[in-house]
């Protein structure tokens, strides 16, 4: 009978993509036995090629499965992973080694799984492995931008500088992802309470009305025939649209996080949004221009930095386009270029671009381009934020007003004709 036991290799350095995925893998080595494991690669033909040469038969070689409402308990998030390199740069800084910088930051956190997998990074470095060889086994946690700026560092001795630098990368992303959530949550609410509040009508208030209109003994004006109706409908079958409300839901859900043609239709159709739209082009400029700002001034090459930014952007729309801006450097072309040539940058990013490679500068440039893009999303958030309170309020009002006169109108008419 064969064993089994559970492997998790080191990463193939391979490109292809924009950027590695977890895979989950079963396979035999030469013996016979019996393996499997999870790895990042960029896709499944790289990974079952990597196998082969670590000396593994894969039999099995799939995406892992995304969990349908994220991770049960407390999951590792990008804040953790930014307070985490802010720690370690500062511990370095001060001069506490690296092993003793991890030990301190393990015993003090909170989240058992953080403190888990930073202990095991801890013990594959007292084992001689480098940082960025630790890190490269926690792939869902550290990115493939997080990990080629670690292995520069380390390869310029500067590991401690680019820590912090990361640190303040990852706090700037996840402060304007912050601020994506804020503005996508207004409309949703808007919604959410005008749903509530036109259910809690229909089906509580609106039958109390019914029963007194019943005794007028008199046809109802039409509008409030048609607020009955809707009534009778919701006390009749809330149980079929409660159903059909959240069973809608968990499937668009299910199906977004499945299908990359969903995403990338759905990313298109928000980016053409009146003011949701212009904010989200501006965040993907911004999460563009820092992150390739970022690997560029770490030495990063121009080429590897695009392939790694173009998963960084936060929209499928913007990755494609990042992507054969990537394929047209690679050949020759200047980067501003071939930002035109997508049509999706605004001139003024271009311009600056351009400028910023004229002078050799162009890590420079492109974070004042990233800080004016960051606070456009600022001000068009808190914007957004000041114009919803009164629209949720004319929006409510003229759902409630709408239906009170609709419940009236009976009474107005009776009144009349007395």
């Amino acid at each position: 009978m064969s064993a089994t036991r559970s492997a998790v290799s080191k990463q193939p350095v391979t490109r292809g993509t924009s950027q590695q995925v977890p895979f989950v893998w079963e396979g035999t080595d030469k013996r016979g036995v019996r393996m499997k494991g999870e790895q990042a690669a960029k896709n499944a033909n790289l990974l079952r090629a990597e196998l082969r040469r670590q000396g593994i038969t894969p039999s099995l070689v799939k995406p892992k499965p995304k969990p349908l409402f994220g991770a049960a308990g407390s999951k590792i998030s990008a804040k953790d992973i930014a307070f985490f390199s802010r720690q370690m740069a500062t511990m370095m800084k001060s001069g506490v080694p690296i092993v003793g910088s991890l030990e301190i930051i393990a015993s003090g956190h909170k989240n058992p799984r953080m403190k888990k997998m930073v202990d095991q990074i801890r013990t594959d470095i007292e084992g001689g492995s480098s940082l960025y060889e630790a890190i490269s086994k926690h792939p869902v946690q550290f990115d493939e931008l997080y990990r080629n700026l670690v292995k520069a560092g380390e390869g310029a001795g500067v590991l401690e500088t680019v820590l912090e630098t990361v640190a303040a990368y990852k706090e700037n992303i996840e402060a304007l992802k912050g601020k994506i959530k804020k503005a996508l949550f207004y409309p949703a609410m808007v919604m959410a309470v005008a749903l509530i509040v036109s259910s809690i009508l229909l089906v509580w208030v609106v039958p109390q009305f019914e029963d007194v209109f019943k005794s007028f003994g008199a046809e109802l004006p039409a509008f409030t025939q048609m607020i009955v109706a809707a009534s009778r409908f919701m006390v009749a079958y809330w149980w079929m649209l409660l159903f059909v409300l959240v069973g809608s839901i968990v499937g668009f859900i299910f199906a977004y996080k499945r299908s990359p043609s969903m995403q990338h239709g759905m990313d298109r159709l928000i980016l053409k949004v009146p003011i949701i739209g212009q904010i989200m082009h501006n965040s993907s400029v911004a999460r563009f221009a820092r992150t390739l700002a970022v690997t560029f001034r770490a030495g990063v090459p121009l080429v590897e930095a695009l392939d790694i930014v173009a998963g960084a952007t936060g929209s499928s729309v913007y990755e494609k386009s990042v992507l054969r801006m990537r394929d047209d450097v690679s050949v020759g072309y200047p980067v501003n270029v071939a930002m035109k040539q997508t049509n999706l940058f605004p001139h003024m990013v271009i311009q600056m671009t351009a400028i910023g490679e004229e002078a050799g500068a162009l890590d420079a440039m492109l974070f004042k381009v990233a800080e004016y893009f960051e606070q456009e999303v600022n001000n068009a958030v808190d914007a957004l934020s000041s114009l919803i309170e009164p629209l949720i309020m004319v929006f409510i009002g003229t759902i409630v007003g709408g239906m009170v006169i609709g419940m009236y109108l009976p009474i107005f008419k009776l009144a009349s004709v007395v």
